[in-house]
């Protein structure tokens, strides 16, 4: 196994200068990544990929349909799980369960002050 990571090393720069708990930490935010692209199906995948090369990052290059389907396709990753989830794995502490999955559904948020 040695061998796999000098080879790993020596093929991407600047990696024997990462940490290994940096490491550990991007490859747990790459398998939560894949764990939430895999809510959707391979052509809802390859519709996502499309519409964002599209855009090429802004929303204005899309049409308002595509914005609704692109937002409908992210919606369906749940962005605020995961960001809440890759918190969670790189918190020291555990978080709270409403920090990381957000408030219950049918809860109302806190009123303004």
């Amino acid at each position: 196994m040695p061998g796999l990571a000098a080879r790993a090393a020596s093929r991407l720069p600047g990696l024997r200068r990462l940490p290994l708990f940096k490491l550990l930490s991007i490859a747990e935010v790459a398998l939560l990544a894949r764990r939430h692209y895999a809510h959707l199906d391979a052509d809802e995948r390859r519709r996502l990929v499309e519409l964002v090369r599209t855009g090429r990052g802004r929303t204005r290059n899309l049409s308002s349909g595509e914005r609704e389907e692109l937002a409908a396709l992210v919606a369906k990753l749940e962005p605020r799980r995961f960001a809440g989830l890759v918190a969670d794995k790189l918190s020291p502490v555990p978080l709270p369960r409403r920090v990381v999955h957000g408030r219950p559904r049918g809860t109302p948020a806190d009123p303004p002050d």
